[in-house]
């Protein structure tokens, strides 16, 4: 058997993840106004939970935008400062 070559861990990716998680967002809120608007004309058979779940996730959505850019900000004014990252 041979033995196995370990090799370096690649690099992190860099992503934008305001944006990754701003989509998500509005995604939610789409589908919060789509579900609003088919109750309110009284088409299909919408759950009230639906609407709750999709509100819940519009709210944990800009909860996340926030906290994403409030960590930006932490690792370029880190990375302005000398500090290395561990991630």
């Amino acid at each position: 058997m041979s033995a196995r070559v370990r090799h370096p861990d690649p690099a992190p990716l860099e992503t934008d993840d305001v944006r990754v998680v701003a989509a998500g967002t509005a995604v939610w809120a789409v589908a919060l106004v789509v579900l609003v608007v088919m109750r309110a004309a009284g088409v299909g058979d919408v759950q009230t939970w639906w609407i709750g779940m999709c509100g819940y996730g519009v709210a944990l959505g800009l909860f996340g935008v926030r906290y994403c850019r409030r960590r930006r900000a932490a690792i370029a004014r880190d990375a302005g400062r000398g500090i290395a990252q561990r991630e």
